[in-house]
């Protein structure tokens, strides 16, 4: 028998028919609303619903608190032929990632590299959604983001980093990009409270109590391991350090520890994120063709490693493709909690309703 909540789905063009609408009655401009509805709605159609659809509600409630700037005036410094920094005026930060990232690769096409560090944004989503931006149009991409804590230090009791994604993206001639999106804690925030809303136990060494102590009982759950778990932690939060480094030191904002939280209450203060992105034109290393081809090899034998009885050999960005296709074709489905945030939404701003295709 099929799921009843898994019926209820909506094309994509309603989506973000429905995100803009809401966006600009809660008080962003037209450019906020289009960032932000294309992050959101790309995170969605890969799947990752918890940093796409799943979102708008919280945004929305920033904006009308006051801690996000709907119609911000981001500045761009250049500082040097490669470099420079967008102060991003406590906007959206899906609109600080797509200039950013806009910026860089300008630079990138001029220099061969491009990097930009962003200050006084906010909340950015999904960090894949900006390098692949840059895959889109033939650049190698990154991007980097801090966050307030929720991921404990190697041999620590209390959280310390944010979850702190780094995203990789490559062109990929002809064919779906290569797209590594990944936060630097073992699993995220959202994956504890999706298994405590069905009563399962958690993997071992992906989450602490309290006291620093690994736990699998979700409601036990004060903070997440970093990347290795208990023994080998060091190396996740080595990369939870690097990815807080490029994004706060090097913007001049305060570290992730420091930050206030996402979820409140207080919603009128700005929490000023810092993120980083790079642009690379692959073209700038060697002759023009040599990279596409030797990527394109590369995928050729990864995918055709064998896998383990009843598994399959994938490159990063595989799976999302796959769910890309097939939401595509059936729509994007909400779940029930979901519908009911995107109904109130329509009364409150008095929206068209989503239109349910499924």
């Amino acid at each position: 028998m099929n799921d009843p909540q898994q019926d209820f789905r909506v094309a994509t063009e309603d989506l973000e028919r429905f995100m803009r609408e809401a966006l600009a009655a809660a008080g962003a401009d037209q450019a906020s609303a289009d960032a932000a509805t294309r992050a959101l709605v790309t995170a969605s159609r890969m799947g990752t619903d918890s940093h796409g659809l799943r979102l708008l509600p919280h945004y929305l409630t920033a904006l009308e608190g006051g801690r996000i700037q709907g119609a911000p005036r981001m500045v761009f410094h250049r500082r040097l032929v490669a470099t420079g920094f967008l102060d991003a005026d406590d906007g959206l930060g899906h609109l600080a990632g797509y200039t950013a990232m806009e910026h860089a690769m300008a630079m990138a096409g001029e220099a061969g590299m491009g990097a930009v560090a962003v200050g006084n944004s906010s909340h950015f989503g999904a960090a894949g959604c900006y390098a692949l931006a840059a895959a889109e149009r033939g650049y190698i991409g990154m991007a980097f983001c801090n966050s307030d804590p929720f991921v404990l230090l190697h041999q620590g009791a209390a959280p310390f980093h944010g979850t702190n994604p780094i995203a990789f993206a490559a062109p990929v001639a002809g064919n779906a990009h290569y797209l590594l999106d990944m936060a630097t804690s073992s699993i995220p925030w959202n994956r504890v409270q999706q298994y405590g809303a069905i009563g399962r136990e958690l993997p071992d060494q992906v989450a602490a109590d309290a006291a620093g102590r690994v736990t699998r009982t979700p409601d036990e759950v004060a903070a997440l391991l970093p990347l290795g778990g208990s023994d080998f932690g060091f190396k996740g939060a080595g990369l939870g350090g690097m990815v807080e480094v490029l994004s706060s030191a090097l913007a001049g904002m305060q570290n992730g520890f420091r930050l206030l939280p996402m979820g409140g209450p207080d919603m009128e203060t700005p929490r000023g994120i810092g993120h980083f992105f790079l642009a690379i034109q692959p073209d700038a290393f060697v002759e023009e063709g040599t990279f596409a081809r030797c990527l394109a090899d590369y995928l050729a034998d990864l995918r055709s490693r064998p896998a383990r009885d009843g598994a399959e050999v994938l490159a990063p960005g595989d799976r999302e493709w796959r769910c890309q296709a097939r939401r595509d074709a059936l729509g994007i489905p909400l779940d029930a909690a979901n519908r009911q945030a995107y109904a109130e939404l329509a009364r409150q701003y008095g929206l068209c309703p989503l239109t349910r295709i499924g």
